[in-house]
């Protein structure tokens, strides 16, 4: 595979690892996403340590409104996520 390939299955992973330790295993609830931020994105996000954070990052992901973040949704973030990176050291 693909080093392209692999990050793919890797981001799918991520997820997975997550996804539905509380619930809907297709969806993260707010304390698995904070969980999955604080150790998969340390590095490129920093820690969550208030709840008040992460009640805005996931108003901010949760596009259909079910308050929880589905692949879809996660996939976004993680666009987003690596682009600001991209940026940021583009201008190194």
């Amino acid at each position: 595979m693909s080093e392209l390939e692999k990050a793919m299955i890797a981001i799918i992973d991520a997820f997975h690892q997550y996804s539905g330790k509380e619930g809907d295993k297709h969806k993260l609830k707010k304390s698995e996403l904070k969980e999955l931020i604080n150790n998969e994105l340390p590095h490129f996000l920093g820690e969550i340590k208030d709840q008040e954070t992460v009640d805005k990052v996931m108003e901010a992901l949760d596009c259909d409104g079910d308050a929880e973040c589905d692949f879809q949704e996660f996939v976004a973030f993680i666009a987003m996520v690596t682009a600001a990176c991209h940026e940021f050291f583009e201008h190194e």
